[in-house]
Order: C-alpha cells, then structure tokens, then sequence
C-alpha cells in the first residue's frame, strides 16, 4: 500500500516497514478458519467503519473471493484479528463460513501497535480514534507520551493535544467523531474541567454555528472567572498529575487528600490496577 512520505516521520515510516503484517512470510500457511471462531481486535482504534465501502468490498468478495488471507493471532477461545478487520466484515455480510487465515503470535502491545500503524497508513482515522489508539498503545507496551511520539514521528505537543481529547465527555467525543464539531473546537473544549459546561459548550458550536475563536473567548472567560474563584495549586500536585498521566495514560486529578484517576473500560482499569500491583512508578522529568 502506498503511504504519502511528506506526511510521515522517520519513526512512523520505520514502523510502517517493520508492521508490514499482510506480507505473507517464508515458511506461512494459509488456512481456512471457520468465520464463527473469529473475534474483532479490542484494540482496532477505528469506531466507525464506512459502510459504503465495506459494501463494496461485499460485492467484491462475492464475485472474486478473498485473495488476501486476514491476520490472526490465537487465543483460548478461537482467534483474534491483527489485520484485515474490513475483509472480516464484509465476509461475514456476504455470509462465508471460513476465511483465508494466517495464524501468527504476537502480544498485546505489538498487536496494539499493528492496529495503529494499519489504519495510520489510510490516512483517515478520525482523531478520537486516533487518541484511543495512542492511549491503548501507552498502557499495553508502558511508554510515555514522549516515547510514544519518538515511535510514530510525531512532536510530543501533538500526541500530547491528541490525547487530551480523551478528557471530553463520551457525547462530545461522539459530535467530533460524527464532524459536528471540528477537531479545533474540541481541542479548545478539552482544556476545560466541567463535564456540564464542556457538553452545553459543544451544542452551542452545533446549534449558533460558533467559530472558534468564538468559543476560545467563552472558554477563556469562564477560566478567568474560575481561576479568581479557587485557590492555584500547589506545583508538586500538578508534577504529580503530569507523572501519573505519562505513566498511567490515564487522566488523574489531584487535590488536598484527594486522588482520581479516570478510566473508560474494564481493559484500563485492568491494566491501571496491574500497574499498580507492579509496583512504583517512574518518576519523570517534568521540565
């Protein structure tokens, strides 16, 4: 597949050549595995998949066939796919029993960073999915934020915005998921603490067709007024918030005796309490 080079970094390009996972290896075996063993990736960073297209890849399929086996990685209760999740679906649309298979043990962290790397090269992952992608990576393969941009070529302020999506409440990820709001607006709404504001925020850009610079000045209002009303605080805390976040990608808020670390799935809060269980955390440099 070919990939726009003025795009990509020197790391994401090395990834690219290093994941080349559909190349099928010396030695392989192409095997039909029944369709029913056949399990999604929990790590596939793509919500939306485009139903247009996989109709096409259907009919495609219905004429010609699979000539590209899926990836697939074996667990207890059938397989796990790498790569080829779109073939997977419109396979199943059609209603094949089997699909052409390659069986291949990877972990969790590199299968992760397949997920991500395949659908980087298309170009189009929306920029929650894109988050959700750099956040699983972080917590599978335990690389900081700084780490993960060195792997992918991108600046550490990029990851570090992309990330910060994550803060949006699930309804207003979902407008910026479905282009209601642009990925500028949202990247404003994330800078904000109030889940309540942040939603009622986001539906004023929808419904009075606010600019971004518009909502910048809402935003930048309500934080003076919010600034005046409550105490700064203390430095150390928010070293500490920054320390945990690169560790755990995970958001963590922490005041006076008070210590929340936020989580969306039972898979973050597994690997959150593994974490845990491990042991300290590294400290890192906060300059």
């Amino acid at each position: 597949m070919k990939t726009n080079s003025k795009v990509l970094g020197r790391g994401l390009k090395d990834l690219l050549l290093e994941n080349a996972v559909d190349d099928i290896q010396a030695g392989e075996k192409i095997i039909e595995i029944s369709i029913e063993q056949i399990s999604p990736n929990p790590y596939q960073p793509r919500r939306i998949f485009d139903p247009e297209k996989i109709n096409e890849l259907a009919q495609s399929i219905s004429e010609h066939g699979i000539f590209q086996p899926i990836i697939v990685k074996a667990q207890k209760d059938g397989y796990m796919i790498v790569s080829g999740e779109r073939r997977y679906r419109a396979a199943k649309q059609v209603g094949l029993k089997t699909v052409p298979s390659i069986v291949r043990a990877y972990d969790p962290g590199k299968v992760a960073e397949i997920s991500l790397v395949e659908n980087l090269q298309r170009e189009n992952l929306s920029p929650i999915e894109e988050a959700e992608a750099y956040s699983t990576i972080m917590r599978t393969m335990e690389i900081t934020q700084k780490t993960l941009a060195e792997k992918i070529g991108k600046s550490r302020s990029y990851v570090t915005n992309i990330i910060g999506l994550l803060n949006l409440p699930e309804e207003v990820q979902m407008m910026l998921l479905t282009s209601q709001i642009s990925m500028a607006h949202a990247r404003v709404l994330s800078k904000l603490d109030d889940a309540l504001r942040i939603k009622q925020l986001a539906k004023k850009i929808i419904e009075q067709d606010l600019s971004v610079r518009q909502i910048e000045a809402m935003a930048q209002k309500e934080e003076k007024t919010n600034k005046q009303k409550r105490e700064p605080k203390p430095k150390m805390y928010l070293e500490y918030e920054q320390t945990l976040k690169q560790n755990l990608g995970l958001k963590t808020t922490l005041t006076d005796k008070k210590l929340v670390i936020s989580y969306k799935s039972t898979e973050e809060l597994d690997e959150l309490v593994k974490k845990l269980i491990k042991g300290p955390l590294t400290r890192l440099a906060t300059s």
